[in-house]
């Protein structure tokens, strides 16, 4: 059997399970298809995919069956029922959720019997298939390896580890950068249209700082990694001063507050701790403290 002819199935049809049947399809792959609303399998099936009667036979159908549906609990309700044998598969499941959420549906997954690997989509649906997409894997290497020619066909797939938390994990951890650049984004948004600055007119300005703090991240993870927070650049206090500009100008121009009173309040409390003559990344012990509710 050569590569793009490995069966492959696909449970759970929204509109990121119809990107990934379509890819599958598109590269040649037997697929097969079910959902809780046949009707979304129309457009597949149209395409060539063949509709399975129950969530069972779509299963026996696919050497790799990817399961994209709403949460972890979703997947736990179609697939535990001793009528449904995972044996006959890997299973590759591509549906949101956390760390210990993906431990334990492998843990459940492997007392099942089943080959499992847990995973991530950091795409979005128009880029299936395509280089642009990312597909993060954690689980077995030596499953990961035995199907790493049928998971690219939905994007570059990305292998993290052993441990199946770890493509969820990667998944917050990402979501977490692109909603703290586009909120940054926002608050300066905001701040210049009250000079009638658009949106327009600050995105490559505001495109070129982000480039430039991500050209510090490899050098910032060394200080981290190594615990050196030793200030080369500038010290947390004069960071924290600029901080209070930030505030001071959102206050005076009727902007929202509350983002750069958050910043400037985690370093107040680095400094209090004796921690305002390092650089900036020392504020990973704030980060990594859990607060008192």
């Amino acid at each position: 059997m050569s590569n793009n002819e490995t069966p492959v199935a696909v449970i759970g049809l929204g509109l990121m399970g119809q990107a990934l049947a379509s890819a599958f399809l598109a590269a040649g792959h037997p697929t097969t298809v079910w959902n809780r609303t046949p009707d979304k399998a129309e457009r597949l099936a149209a395409e060539g995919a063949v509709i399975a009667s129950s969530v069972g036979k779509a299963l026996a159908a696919g050497a790799v069956t990817i399961i994209c549906l709403t949460d972890y609990r979703a997947v736990r309700d179609l697939l535990d029922d001793p009528d449904v044998d995972l044996t006959t598969t890997t299973l590759v499941n591509l549906t949101s959720g956390n760390s210990a959420q993906a431990r334990d549906a492998a843990r459940w997954a492997e007392q099942r019997g089943a080959r499992y690997l847990d995973g991530a989509i950091m795409a979005i649906p128009a880029t299936i298939g395509t280089a642009e997409a990312t597909i993060l894997h954690s689980g077995p290497q030596a499953v990961f390896e035995e199907h790493r020619h049928v998971l690219e066909t939905l994007g570059a797939s990305t292998y993290l580890g052993a441990d199946p938390g770890l493509a969820s994990l990667y998944d917050v951890a990402g979501l977490t950068m692109m909603w703290s650049v586009l909120n940054a984004w926002l608050q300066g948004t905001a701040m210049l249209r009250t000079a009638g600055v658009d949106a327009t007119t600050f995105a490559p300005f505001a495109r070129q700082i982000a480039a430039g703090v991500a050209d510090w991240l490899p050098g910032y993870a060394d200080q981290i990694d190594r615990g050196d927070y030793s200030a080369t650049v500038a010290a947390l206090e004069t960071d924290a001063r600029a901080m209070e500009h930030m505030v001071q100008e959102s206050e005076l121009l009727g902007v929202n507050t509350e983002l750069p009173k958050l910043i400037k309040a985690m370093a107040d409390r680095a400094i209090a701790a004796g921690h305002g003559g390092e650089q900036y990344p020392v504020l990973i012990e704030e980060f990594a403290r859990e607060r008192a509710s």
